[in-house]
């Protein structure tokens, strides 16, 4: 089919994500209660739950991607059928679903990873105060220049190319004053400190990556039987020893989000889904070219609308 696969990333999570899936489909409660028996926790319990608990890096990350499963699992039990996707791309943590959906790996391989993934990338925030700065309206030079003005004070790095006008500067919170006081003298429209946890792909992140990197040793990586679209380089990677060691750098590396994107609209994909949670990918997407059509499968309501 003509059709690619967005995967949500960090950022899209929400109190109750998921919950309504694993309410109407018992495929969907299904994949909680393996995530929950996996993880030897209740994960579901944490994702549902109210408070912040959810916006913590080491909940987030393996809520969202039990949350794409589980979505995933009931379009496939309605016709979907996930090998024959022309693409699978995932916005960061979401590579992990994306790699799921093309048979690198297992469920319980990917939860497990991103668990340790989030755990790891929490202790690094928690250990360097540090965060991250949309730059609206810059471009890509001028993002640059941004991070590198930024870094007399500190690690600063530009962690996202999304889309155009849509870049992220990431580092420690000196330098993100100093970018953030600069941006406007370099073609910014605006520049906004987001709220997460600390400064993801950037070397505030060198820890978290050390530990991942030591994790994906003892996992098997088989070859992506659907082109998978890698966020360190831009296109496609099928070798399962390359895709290991991105798996680790992209941690620290910079979100080539647009370059994938456009990758794949040169291959002639015009169609997408994007299971939830949220819809943010669409709405990327929309920046970079208003053509392709996004699928959302954010609620079960989707399903039939």
């Amino acid at each position: 089919m003509n059709q690619g696969l967005l995967l949500p990333g960090q950022g899209a999570q929400y109190e109750g994500m998921g919950r309504d899936w694993a309410e109407a489909f018992p495929v969907a409660q299904a994949t909680f209660d393996e995530a929950d028996a996996i993880l030897g926790f209740s994960l579901s319990e944490k994702c549902w739950s109210s408070g912040d608990e959810i916006n913590r890096t080491d909940v987030a990350q393996p809520g969202i991607l039990t949350t794409s499963v589980a979505i995933l699992r009931v379009l496939e039990s309605q016709g979907l059928k996930l090998h024959e996707a022309s693409v699978c791309a995932g916005l960061s943590l979401g590579e992990y679903t994306a790699l799921w959906c093309a048979g690198s790996l297992t469920f319980e391989d990917a939860l497990r990873l991103v668990r340790l993934r989030g755990e790891a990338m929490q202790g690094a925030a928690d250990a360097i105060p540090s965060s991250m700065t949309s730059l609206m309206g810059a471009s890509e030079e001028s993002a640059y220049k941004l991070a590198e003005l930024g870094s007399g004070a500190g690690i600063c790095a530009v962690a996202n190319l999304n889309a155009p006008g849509q870049v992220i500067i990431s580092g420690e919170l000196a330098a993100l004053d100093i970018v953030e006081e600069a941006a406007k003298d370099h073609g910014a429209r605006r520049a906004v400190r987001l709220t997460v946890a600390g400064g993801f792909h950037s070397e505030c992140m060198r820890p978290a990556a050390q530990k991942l990197e030591e994790a994906l040793r003892s996992v098997e990586i088989k070859a992506p039987r659907t082109l998978f679209l890698s966020n360190v380089n831009g296109g496609p990677v099928s070798d399962p020893e390359i895709i290991r060691g991105q798996l680790a750098s992209q941690v620290c590396a910079p979100v080539l989000w647009e370059k994938s994107m456009r990758h794949a609209l040169e291959l002639g994909v015009n169609r997408f889904i994007e299971p939830g949670p949220g819809t943010v990918l669409a709405g990327i997407l929309r920046k970079i070219d208003k053509d392709p059509t996004v699928q959302s499968a954010a609620k079960p309501a989707d399903l039939v609308s």
